[in-house]
């Protein structure tokens, strides 16, 4: 299926209109990926309302200009698929988010990794930039694809070559994230790549997106995550509050994360997030 996706739609909700036509380059590369993670939000809802979505960056794409987000194949799918149509050089890969629970490292499949190539800069000689916006609390800008340290607002980030990936590369989390690291596969991977693994994390009931409803956003100073009823802000100011009620609840997602729910909508969708929240706090006593 062609990537043909509704430019003008996208930026709008970006809110850069303006880069309509505008040449490939760094500085815009960068107003695209921060405005993508500040206003497009990593999410999994969908999940919870009995909604089943794929892998197509067109139907991605669709969600997005119509006010909503999506997780790593839906954001990085539709997000290359924006960054082609504006004449960028855009390569998918087979990359692997390791969590905190100590698993194996390595391009296991759960995530769509980008890299951008064909902007040479101070930074990345080779012209050669990690883009993500599919990991959460991960990036706010694109990473050059060199190996060194970075400083992305709060957070310092490692990237360096994958030590169990030939050829490929390791993103390495800051402490203060949700989960330790990323790596990915040097070749080009097919959205068909990901299929099989987004059906098991839309359906599987280990799945951490079908256990519990979540949100995520990042910005400039940290990022903000909804998990269930537990809302943390990481990085500048942190804290973590436990949404009392349902109009705490769906104000957050509105307010913070963008996401405005009709009625019926909600309706489905609180006692889901309610039920998951009272199972968590009673296990969490059991232990």
């Amino acid at each position: 299926m062609s990537d043909t996706i509704d430019v003008p739609g996208y930026l709008a909700r970006l809110g850069l209109p303006e880069l309509a036509g505008h040449e490939p380059s760094v500085p815009a590369l960068r107003a695209l990926h921060r405005a993508h993670a500040e206003r497009v939000p990593y999410e999994c809802l969908e999940i919870h309302l009995d909604r089943p979505t794929t892998v197509c960056p067109v139907e991605s794409a669709r969600r997005i200009v119509n006010g909503r987000g999506g997780y790593c194949f839906h954001l990085n799918g539709a997000f290359s698929a924006l960054l082609r149509a504006l004449g960028y050089q855009v390569t998918r890969h087979v990359g692997g988010v390791q969590g905190n629970a100590d698993p194996p490292a390595g391009a296991t499949g759960n995530h769509l990794v980008l890299t951008v190539s064909g902007l040479p800069s101070a930074e990345s000689p080779g012209g050669d930039w990690l883009a993500d916006l599919g990991m959460g609390d991960g990036l706010h800008g694109p990473l050059p694809l060199v190996e060194g340290t970075y400083t992305d607002g709060p957070f310092r980030y490692g990237l360096r070559r994958s030590g169990v990936e030939p050829g490929g590369w390791r993103f390495d989390h800051d402490p203060q994230g949700g989960f330790r690291g990323m790596d990915f596969r040097a070749g080009p991977a097919r959205m068909a790549d990901f299929r099989e693994r987004h059906e098991e994390l839309i359906t599987s009931p280990e799945s951490g997106f079908v256990r519990v409803a979540m949100a995520a956003r990042r910005d400039a100073t940290g990022a903000d995550v909804l998990r269930g009823l537990t809302l943390t802000r990481i990085g500048a100011d942190p804290s973590r509050t436990v949404l009392p009620d349902e109009v705490t609840y769906f104000h957050a997602l509105a307010d913070i994360f963008g996401i405005v729910l009709p009625g019926p909508d909600r309706a489905v969708l609180w006692p889901r997030v309610l039920e998951s929240h009272e199972r968590h706090q009673q296990a969490q006593a059991a232990a």
